[in-house]
């Protein structure tokens, strides 16, 4: 489980998609500091395991599912992407709950500097528009962020986020510009809720 808070801006070394399954090698020396095999670190808000490690870089397999339903297949060496290791049960949840399960892709749909802050709009996929609620919680490449807006019933699905100077500076989101896809996560207790419903109507 993850929070949402990025630890370190990493950057990918390799992608070897003729591997099976593929490979990702990504720079991070913070994360690798106290980085065991068989570890979980989240990749742009996508969980992976630890397969290795060695001289402040990682690696981890990439399934050909993980490939389909996030943006880490179009990486390219020198990309950078956002990291963060597993909380402990012991650690502070400065975000929300976090799973690393990415649901789906958006993609920047535009940006606006509000002085103090960027207002960043992203295109949401229709199936995934009913998780998201106005100041509810959503991950966009692994960084928790409150929904400051959304789009009217009707069209086009989308959300607004609004991004404080630390979050321009230390994560991905500070350089994503319109047409960028990213990764996007919705909150697991609103796709658990409507379960447990769709069950008593049965």
């Amino acid at each position: 489980m993850f929070t949402g808070i990025v630890e370190e801006l990493g950057q990918v070394v390799t992608l070897d998609r003729a591997a099976e399954p593929a490979r990702l090698t990504i720079a991070g020396p913070a994360v690798t500091a106290d980085a065991r095999h068989g570890d979980s670190i989240a990749i742009n808000g996508v969980c992976l395991t630890v397969t290795a490690i060695s001289g402040g870089q990682f690696s981890a397999d990439v399934m050909g599912e993980t490939l389909s339903r996030s943006s880490l297949g179009a990486l390219a060496p020198g990309a950078p992407v956002n990291l963060e290791r597993s909380v402990r049960p012991d650690g502070r949840m400065g975000g929300h709950i976090v799973q690393g399960h990415v649901d789906g892709t958006g993609a920047i749909a535009s940006r606006s500097s509000a002085g103090g802050w960027d207002v960043v709009r992203v295109s949401v996929p229709a199936e995934l528009s009913r998780y998201v609620v106005e100041k509810g919680s959503v991950a966009i490449d692994g960084v928790s962020l409150t929904v400051s807006a959304l789009s009217p019933p009707g069209d086009d699905a989308w959300l607004e986020v609004s991004l404080i100077p630390e979050t321009l500076q230390r994560t991905t989101l500070g350089t994503k510009q319109p047409g960028d896809v990213v990764n996007l996560e919705v909150d697991m207790i609103a796709k658990y809720v409507e379960r447990l419903l769709a069950g008593r109507q049965l």
